[in-house]
């Protein structure tokens, strides 16, 4: 058992007094403060108008607990001007693809099929093509044994990526079957990102129940919740390449997570700020990218998310 002396509970104490204060400084934005974020969408279509709205498919951010992202990271946030006086990176010309490297071997058992991740990711990024890379594994790569896994240094995952940006690329994530850090002071990481070099990683290892010694009763549904996390910070990480930044403003993908339960208590869905950000940058047709997003919840059993987009739909052609 390791024993805490006087300095230790000094440092502890610093710590719980440190995360209360992170808290009360954060205050839950009220429908007004959202609908500011969001920006005035007058000049917009109609539909375009009910794409960006606020109402009760969207839910406010809440307030966080101990141990939540937001306890811990003071974050100012990014409304819609913001973003868009960050002049962030908009693909344009040749730079038009979205590509996937993998790093090392992958547990089909533990992992969603890659090819899988790649028609999600093209359906959230409509109308961005994606394409998957072979295998590889990661030269001159930093690692340590932390709680008895192996883990990868991100900075060196980012730097080899940066190397292999395609000319074609807009952005390049890095998937891993291994478990991240972002320094000595970390833990962990799930992913991190890059905004104005455009890559990013993340890692399957600790979306399967067996990371932590779980037990394993439904296989199937087992399936969907790794699929549901791999979907969901894919998608996140790739938001960061386009330059959107936590969302502060709505529960949102874009949402910071400091662990697994803050990160499945997220939607996999994009608030009107968020989606309003990525409007501007790849210019979907917002039916058209929810039909696809319906169409794969639909296939591989997500009917929560399914039933959710149909109602947006429906929403948006005003019906």
């Amino acid at each position: 058992m390791k024993h805490w002396n006087g300095l230790n509970w000094v440092l502890l104490l610093l710590l719980v007094l440190a995360g209360s204060v992170a808290m009360a400084r954060f205050i839950v934005p009220g429908k007004t403060e959202r609908q500011n974020a969001v920006g005035s969408l007058s000049g917009l279509s109609a539909d375009m108008r009910r794409t960006f709205s606020d109402d009760v498919a969207f839910s406010q951010i809440p307030k966080p607990g101990p141990g939540d992202w937001l306890s811990s990271h003071k974050e100012e946030g990014q409304t819609y001007r913001q973003f868009v006086s960050s002049r962030p990176n908009i693909p344009q010309g040749a730079r038009r693809k979205l590509y996937i490297q993998p790093f090392g071997k992958f547990d089909p058992e533990k992992a969603p099929a890659i090819k899988v991740l790649r028609e999600y990711t093209e359906a959230y990024y409509y109308p961005m093509q994606v394409v998957v890379l072979p295998s590889i594994e990661p030269p001159h790569i930093k690692s340590r044994i932390n709680g008895g896994k192996k883990q990868w240094l991100t900075t060196d995952l980012l730097n080899a990526l940066e190397e292999r940006l395609p000319t074609d690329a807009y952005s390049m994530l890095g998937l891993t079957m291994t478990d991240l850090y972002a320094g000595e002071a970390w833990n962990f990481v799930f992913g991190q990102a890059r905004l104005r070099a455009r890559v990013g990683v993340f890692s399957f290892a600790r979306y399967h129940p067996s990371f932590q010694g779980g037990e394993v009763k439904d296989k199937e549904a087992v399936k969907r919740l790794v699929l549901k996390r791999a979907a969901k910070v894919l998608t996140h990480e790739t938001g960061h390449m386009f330059g959107v930044k936590h969302c502060v403003h709505y529960h949102c993908n874009m949402n910071g997570a400091n662990h697994l339960q803050e990160a499945d208590a997220s939607p996999i869905h994009l608030c009107p700020v968020c989606l309003r950000k990525l409007h501007l940058a790849v210019r979907f047709d917002p039916v058209a990218r929810y039909e696809k997003l319906k169409k794969f919840y639909q296939k591989y059993g997500l009917k929560e998310e399914a039933a959710w987009v149909e109602k947006r739909i429906k929403k948006i052609e005003g019906k």
